[in-house]
């Protein structure tokens, strides 16, 4: 809650539990039955903003506002197209385009705020609000940018803030239960992992937009832009397709990295990969001159990352792939039977046996199946029956300190840096690099970055590389920042 309103309810509590004193003999009765049934007090209230009111950030208000303790006091959004529905089913919300004016001018109001905004624009509204001391649920990916993870995951720290990030799984039942057969040492020690999606489902591979459209009507196009570099406006970005755009979206792995490589973050001991490598589609045209998207992410990927085992027992492997592309299918999984699901999957690899589990961690089951019905694994972690949006909402009326997340910064913050990882692989991979040597390759063509990058967790910086640390931390328009 806001500051000003805990002063007010801590007066107001001050006074009934004097005046209580005062009058002996009086029974103190529960708030409830002072206010009638339905009663909620103004202390057992958490005021929510959102900034994004449409799309995923519709979704996001509609499910926190299904406890009887939340009331919507603010929406924000660029596009009123977008915003029609949430403002229709919480009419007595304020309206604003721009989340820095709702600030400004509700933030004594606010006590908790949700952002679902394009990715680019993730960390300066979250990090506006934590600075204010608002509680703050972040959609996946938490940032756009590596560097940007690590300030909020310094920032929720700073101010004291329950934090959540929308990977929704992480509170799901199937990541505990694939914990629980990795802590009973089902699979033995995980060597490998390798994920995957069908991802993208928007268009990737798209040569950068040169023609002018009309901005739509009820479109704020310089606030929809935030923190990016000014350019006319194209019916390529949206509403949906912006995710396949590098200056606003983080493509594939960004979308679903979060919800798919969460249990590898989540059970094994890692923290930040040391190597990354990857291979794409679309990569190239004619004589293998560069594809002329570098503002765009490939149709398909292949990502390898190296992470060093925090207990120093050598390193896990884990392969990430997209676009369609799958890993080879295990020797003691049935040809008919399921390799994930539509969305994709994770398979771990132990010197004992093998586990799988569709996205989200969901359906988590030894290989071969048949295991299953014989294994039986007591349950040791604790379930979230309320789901991930209701646990962010009760921890904040819990207070800091007083109540756990399943996604809170000091995890959501390093587990996206370590995946974002991945995407300077991608960009490396049509970066030019100037020490390297001219030769005639395929027409004469200098050698472009597909090589392994070194990673440097601590600095934040690629050790081999130079060309690609730019895309670590990008320059914000005038305007915005972080910090």
């Amino acid at each position: 809650m806001s500051k000003k309103k805990s002063a007010l309810n801590k007066s107001r509590r001050s006074f009934v539990k004097g005046a209580g004193a005062v009058a002996a003999g009086i029974m103190i009765v529960p708030r409830h039955v002072l206010g009638g049934p339905g009663y909620i007090a103004p202390s057992d209230t958490l005021n929510i903003a959102g900034i994004g009111a449409g799309g995923k950030g519709r979704s996001d208000i509609a499910n926190f506002a299904k406890s009887p303790n939340v009331n919507i006091v603010g929406l924000c959004d660029v596009d009123d197209r977008q915003a029609v529905k949430s403002r229709k089913n919480f009419p007595k919300a304020k309206y604003y385009h721009d989340f820095r004016k709702m600030l400004d001018k509700e933030g004594d109001n606010i006590d908790a705020v949700s952002v679902s905004t394009p990715d680019h624009n993730h960390a300066v509204a979250a990090y506006a609000a934590m600075q204010m001391g608002k509680h703050v649920y972040v959609q996946k990916p938490l940032t756009h940018d590596i560097w940007e993870a690590r300030m909020l995951t310094e920032a929720a720290k700073k101010y004291k803030v329950v934090t959540q990030m929308g990977n929704q799984g992480g509170s799901g039942d199937g990541v505990r239960k694939m914990k629980e057969y990795y802590d009973a040492g089902l699979i033995g020690e995980v060597t490998e992992v390798k994920c995957w999606t069908n991802r993208a489902v928007w268009p990737m591979a798209l040569e950068t937009p040169t023609i002018k459209n009309d901005i739509p009507k009820g479109l704020n196009w310089d606030l929809w832009l935030g923190t990016a570099e000014k350019r006319d406006y194209n019916d390529a970005y949206l509403p949906f397709d912006w995710r396949g755009w590098s200056d606003f979206g983080t493509g594939a792995l960004g979308d679903m990295a979060c919800h798919i490589m969460d249990p590898v973050y989540r059970i094994l001991p890692i923290l930040y990969p040391s190597q990354v490598e990857c291979s794409v589609a679309d990569a190239f045209k004619g004589m293998g001159a560069p594809a002329s998207y570098p503002k765009s992410f490939p149709t398909a990927s292949k990502i390898h990352l190296s992470y060093p085992r925090t207990d120093g027992k050598g390193a896990i492997k884990v392969s990430w792939t997209d676009g369609g592309l799958m890993p080879e299918r295990p020797e003691e999984l049935g040809d008919d039977e399921a390799l994930g699901n539509w969305d994709g999957g994770v398979l771990f690899i132990g010197t004992k046996g093998k586990l799988l589990a569709d996205c989200y961690g969901a359906k988590p089951r030894l290989l071969p199946l048949s295991l299953n019905e014989q294994v039986k694994v007591e349950e040791t972690i604790e379930r979230v029956p309320e789901g991930h949006y209701l646990q962010w909402v009760n921890a904040c009326m819990k207070g800091y300190g007083n109540a756990k997340t399943s996604s809170s910064f000091d995890y959501a913050g390093p587990f996206t840096e370590s995946l974002l990882i991945g995407n300077l692989a991608l960009k490396a991979y049509f970066e030019v690099d100037p020490e390297a040597e001219s030769k005639s390759f395929w027409g004469g063509s200098k050698f472009y970055g597909r090589k392994r990058l070194q990673w440097d967790a601590e600095n934040m910086r690629v050790t081999n590389f130079d060309a690609v640390n730019k895309y670590v931390k990008r320059t914000y328009t005038e305007g915005y920042s972080v910090g």
